[in-house]
């Protein structure tokens, strides 16, 4: 079982940064590939960027390519989603997973409660 907590969403205005944490719970936190994701109202949660279980394998959705950025340490049980440039259209509730290293959501078997982002013009 992992319990996952994000945090560090906020407001904050275009062009600006966000640095969001998950901290895991549990010894298991290295055996799970990880993901961050992404729910705006009335839309699908949408991939946004994973890493494999050792760090060292990442990927990013297109929309996110060049500004956004994950990380992990597996020493502190944590991931990190580094965003940079940030535009209105990134607003909505991000959330990490922990699961396969896939863009699928059925593919992550733990999820965190989500934390807002909103990106004002």
């Amino acid at each position: 079982q992992v319990q996952l907590l994000e945090s560090g969403g906020g407001l904050v205005q275009a062009g600006g940064s966000l640095s969001l944490s998950c901290a895991a719970s549990g010894r298991t936190f290295s055996s799970y590939a990880m993901g961050w994701f992404r729910q705006a109202p009335g839309m699908e949660r949408e991939f946004v960027a994973a890493i494999s279980r050792s760090g060292g394998i990442t990927k990013a959705a297109d929309a996110v390519k060049g500004r956004f950025a994950i990380s992990r340490d597996n020493a502190k049980n944590t991931v990190y989603l580094q965003m940079n440039s940030l535009k209105p259209e990134d607003t909505a509730v991000y959330y990490c997973a922990a699961g396969s290293f896939t863009e699928t959501p059925g593919r992550y078997d733990y999820w965190g409660q989500g934390t807002q982002v909103t990106v004002s013009s």
